[in-house]
């Protein structure tokens, strides 16, 4: 199910250039989107938005990949910068392989790290090749 289908208000039904649309969208209506990669591999979808409630931006999107009907899926925080808004397909694009992404720190679902853990987040964003809020200039 994409975002389209999860939107209750009606919020993406207009074409106007004005409005909700890819540049300001409703976080739940993002969860259960699939992720795809470059080579259109399905690597699953978005089970979480995870805020930063001091900066106020999103930080990870928690991907859920493998098992069948939630058994043995494994769950991965993936850093938001990581991830692109593919708006033809109405899905998310990760750049990552398949097995790359096999072997990604993950965790399970009952079993959530500390996100807030800056030597745990240092270690998700140089696996993915991002950074912490890119846009941001440090004085």
């Amino acid at each position: 199910m994409n975002y389209v289908e999860r939107d209750t208000y009606g919020m993406y039904k207009t074409n106007a250039v004005k409005g909700p649309g890819p540049e300001l969208m409703g976080a739940n209506t993002l969860n259960g989107n699939d992720v795809y990669n470059h080579l259109d591999e399905d690597l699953g979808d978005i089970k979480e938005i995870m805020l930063d409630m001091r900066s106020g931006r999103v930080a990870y999107a928690v991907l859920s990949f493998g098992g069948f009907l939630s058994m043995g899926e494994k769950l991965f925080a993936v850093p938001w910068s990581a991830l692109t808004l593919d708006t033809e397909n109405k899905r998310f694009v990760l750049n990552v392989d398949k097995a790359r992404l096999e072997s990604a720190p993950g965790f399970d679902a009952d079993q959530w790290p500390d996100m807030a853990d800056q030597s745990w987040a240092k270690g998700i964003h140089a696996y993915y090749g991002t950074q912490p809020y890119p846009d941001d200039v440090q004085m």
